[in-house]
């Protein structure tokens, strides 16, 4: 089990380091100049400066040395937590980040909770619900929930919630009543994937022989998705619901924009619109290093699900 573990944890930094790196490359690959960014910020125009303090202003940076070393370099500053200076608002990176990301880690920890509970519920009350109309109902409803664009939820939250009901905020950061409608629209999409996993899950674990000798048992249909069937079926909604944590800082950008919220998501869309490569990396480490870790521990607790998984992967590593 250490020698599994230890594999992991070197995967999940060849991970944020393949991310680290490509972001770079990407970046670096834009038709843009960070020097004209951090002067057109400052309300300064390249064009009246002399070739001199260009120069100068490229040196300040880093920016005058090859590109090699820009990377050795913005790379060792990540390796110890240092990400430089944001070209475009000239603040260190880490306290630009510091000021938003427990607004998002709030945001995305309720929205993933919230996509959890109502996720599962729909799956288990599909299974459960012997009413073929309403079991019709509850098995298409999730395909809805991943079809309708989360701007469009948004909005639509807010035409209803916001300003007919006029019960919650529409916009800002004031408050938990203004977390509601984001919390909403950021967990439609999550809920609605793992419903769908879970209900096919659900249909495939109930048709298994220990099932039905469950039932010839005595117990109910709901005492049996409960104390069997849920455990079996609960490995491939794990496994999506680990992935789906790769979709949060894309979530978030949405969700942030639409209800003016100061987060994460919204810094990146700054970032990225502005070239902002120290922002966008360190966004970008954070994001992977978050996808990683929940996928480590989603892959740690498969064994706690199904222990015939720790003994297949300790022949394997054998």
């Amino acid at each position: 089990m250490i020698r599994y573990v230890a594999g992991r944890v070197a995967q999940a930094a060849v991970v944020l380091w393949a991310a680290f790196t490509a972001t770079f490359v990407v970046l670096y690959l834009l038709p843009s100049d960070p020097v004209e960014i951090q002067l057109g910020a400052a309300g300064i125009q390249p064009d009246s400066l002399t070739p001199q303090q260009l120069a100068a202003a490229e040196a300040k940076y880093g920016l005058d040395r090859p590109v090699a070393d820009q990377y050795l370099s913005a790379l060792t500053g990540a390796l110890h937590g240092n990400f430089g200076t944001s070209i475009a608002k000239q603040v260190p990176v880490g306290d630009l980040i510091g000021d938003r990301l427990s607004g998002t880690l709030v945001l995305s920890a309720l929205a993933g909770l919230l996509a959890v509970v109502a996720g599962t519920a729909v799956a288990y009350l599909a299974a459960l619900v012997r009413f073929r109309p309403g079991r019709a109902l509850l098995s298409r409803l999730p395909a809805l929930g991943v079809a309708v664009p989360s701007f469009l939820v948004a909005l639509i939250l807010i035409q209803l919630f916001a300003f007919q009901l006029g019960w919650l905020p529409s916009l800002g950061n004031g408050g938990p009543r203004a977390l509601v409608l984001p919390v909403i629209t950021m967990a439609i999409p999550p809920a609605a994937q793992l419903a769908q996993v879970l209900t096919r899950s659900f249909e495939d674990t109930l048709g298994e022989q220990y099932i039905v000798t469950a039932r010839a048992k005595g117990l109910s249909r709901g005492q049996v998705q409960l104390r069997h069937a849920f455990r079996n079926a609960a490995l491939p909604a794990l496994t999506i619901l680990g992935l789906l944590v790769g979709t949060t800082v894309t979530s978030a950008i949405v969700v942030e924009t639409v209800f003016n919220r100061n987060g994460i998501g919204r810094l990146a869309q700054e970032a990225v619109l502005a070239k902002d490569i120290p922002v966008v990396l360190a966004i970008v480490v954070i994001a992977a290093a978050g996808f990683v870790a929940v996928n480590l521990l989603v892959d740690l607790l498969y064994p706690l699900l199904d222990p015939r998984i720790t003994h297949t992967r300790s022949r394997e590593l054998t």
